[in-house]
């Protein structure tokens, strides 16, 4: 048994004295020196500072809006090019082609959600049949770091069912 236990006190040594020398040559290795002399703001380094991600500036937001608006990279935006999402979106809900819009053509798509969703044909939805009508989630909603923000809640649905 005090074998054993000779045993396992200097082998707690022995990775006692590795870890402490690894920790002095990694506090004077040259790479952190550079690093903690330009103020990274680690946690590790001492500074009080937070840690904060970084943010695009607005103009660069504007910059980069403006340029997917800039269809031919001209450095100008033509209506043409300002109308071009507008237009695809008229032509997919203008069904017959004629240019003009009439109530039935623009709420067809609503009209067919509605008449999908309603399972018993009964004219009105319920919270869970109105849940199903939700738009699909936009490629938008997540941010570039690989985590998406949470799905907000569906909202209740009136339930005017009282006959």
């Amino acid at each position: 048994m005090a074998r054993f236990l000779a045993g396992a006190l200097v082998c707690f040594l022995l990775m006692t004295g590795a870890f402490l020398i690894w920790q002095g040559r990694a506090a004077h290795g040259p790479g952190l020196a550079t690093a903690a002399a330009q103020g990274s703001g680690s946690i590790f380094s001492g500074s009080n500072q937070p840690l904060s991600a970084p943010e695009a500036s607005p103009k660069s937001r504007e910059e980069k809006r403006f340029s997917r608006a800039d269809h031919n990279k001209d450095g100008k935006i033509e209506a043409e090019e300002y109308l071009a999402g507008r237009h695809r979106y008229f032509d997919k809900l203008d069904v017959n082609h004629d240019g003009k819009l009439t109530f039935e053509e623009y709420a067809a798509k609503g009209i067919t959600k509605f008449q999908t969703a309603d399972q018993g044909r009964k004219g009105w939805l319920t919270p869970a049949e109105f849940a199903t009508t939700a738009a699909p989630q936009s490629k938008r909603k997540s941010c570039s770091c690989g985590r998406s923000e949470p799905a907000p809640a569906a909202a209740p649905a009136d339930d005017n069912s009282s006959d």
